[in-house]
């Protein structure tokens, strides 16, 4: 079932790699909107890392029940990152954009590959990769986190170089530099984006259309 178009409601996917702050910044892009911006949760077969909630971070299940949900096209799109498997729910998706609301979508960069090929959501996709001032500071976050050993930090930081290879092919970039300044950025974009007339199904050629 492909999402019904309406009001040039937009998929922001947002990529980066690990510790460049992508989920706070979602987070507070969303709360910041007043009930216009949904966040997808995504569900992965990881552990919940300290303070992470059940159903508000991520929906954690089971290797077999997510290979179940993949096999079934329950995902919009799902991929293996860093030994772990992630997806996002097709359902909530299409209930949202059904029913005129922007979805931010925080999602690795195999994610935003398969999303922006599904037909049913091309013209409402934009994306967006964050990325922090250095690769220093994103190692020095990720070891902040102290949640990985020395062996899974450098696979981290691997996967932050070859993820930041493919950052050119997004249609923004965001540094994050401050909290406050990169929401400001992301909500800029999603403001530009809900004008753009080039944009297929978006908010200002429908309003062009039925102009009357």
């Amino acid at each position: 079932m492909r999402p019904a178009r309406r009001s040039g409601a937009i998929l922001l996917v947002v990529s980066g790699p690990g510790g460049a702050g992508k989920t706070t910044l979602c987070e507070r892009l969303v709360k910041g909107s007043r009930g216009r911006m949904l966040l997808s949760v995504s569900c992965t077969t990881r552990q919940p890392r300290r303070g992470e909630v059940q159903g508000r971070h991520y929906h954690f299940v089971s290797r077999a029940r997510f290979r179940t949900d993949a096999g079934a096209g329950r995902f919009v799109e799902h991929a293996a990152v860093a030994g772990e498997l992630y997806g996002t729910p097709r359902g909530f998706l299409e209930r949202s954009l059904k029913a005129g609301r922007d979805v931010v979508l925080d999602i690795d960069v195999q994610g935003c590959a398969q999303v922006r090929r599904d037909p049913g959501y091309r013209g409402r996709v934009v994306t967006v990769f964050v990325l922090p001032r250095s690769r220093k500071v994103l190692e020095r976050r990720l070891r902040r986190r102290r949640t990985d050993d020395e062996a899974r930090i450098q696979r981290r930081l691997a996967l932050a170089d070859r993820e930041i290879a493919r950052a050119g092919g997004y249609d923004y970039l965001v540094i994050n530099e401050g909290k406050d300044a990169a929401v400001a950025e992301l909500a800029a974009i999603c403001r530009a984006e809900h004008a753009n007339l080039r944009r297929e199904g978006g908010r200002a050629a429908w309003a062009l259309r039925t102009w009357s």
